[in-house]
C-alpha cells in the first residue's frame, strides 16, 4: 500500500509541476502569497515551485533508496506553500473553482492530509 500510494503522490506531484510551467500558470499566481511576490515575480515564483515539484515527485519514484529523506523534504515543501493557501483564503483569491470563502477555507485543511500522506508512504 505504501508503494501505490508513493508512487500516486510521485505521479500527483508530477503532474502538478507540468501544471504550474503549463496550463495553469495563471490559476497558481492565486496562491502565490504578496510577500513572495516582493522578492520576485510570481509568475517565477509559479514556475520556480512548478520545478522543485517535478523534481520531488520524479525523485520519489527515481531514487527509492533515499525515499525517507525525499518525504521528509517534500513534507517541508507542503509546509512552506500553505502560506499560500491561506493568503488565497484570507484574501479572497479564486483559482483551481475556489472560488467562494467556503471553498477556500476547505482547501486549508487538504494541506496537512499531503503532510501525512508524503510521510506515511515515504517511511520504512
Amino acid at each position: 500500500m505504501k508503494t501505490f500510494l508513493r508512487w500516486l503522490l510521485a505521479g500527483s506531484m508530477v503532474f502538478a509541476g507540468l501544471s504550474h510551467l503549463f496550463w495553469a500558470r495563471k490559476e497558481f499566481q492565486a496562491q502565490v502569497p504578496d510577500f513572495a511576490g516582493e522578492v520576485m515575480d510570481k509568475d517565477a515564483v509559479v514556475v520556480a515551485s512548478g520545478a522543485v515539484e517535478i523534481m520531488l515527485g520524479a525523485s520519489l519514484v527515481a531514487l527509492p533508496k533515499s525515499r525517507r529523506t525525499i518525504g521528509w523534504i517534500l513534507a517541508a515543501f507542503f509546509v512552506a506553500v500553505f502560506p499560500g493557501n491561506i493568503e488565497q483564503w484570507a484574501k479572497k483569491r479564486s483559482g483551481f473553482g475556489l472560488d467562494t470563502d467556503e471553498k477556500r477555507f476547505g482547501r486549508l485543511f487538504f494541506q496537512p492530509v499531503l503532510v501525512a500522506w508524503t510521510l506515511y508512504s515515504t517511511k520504512s
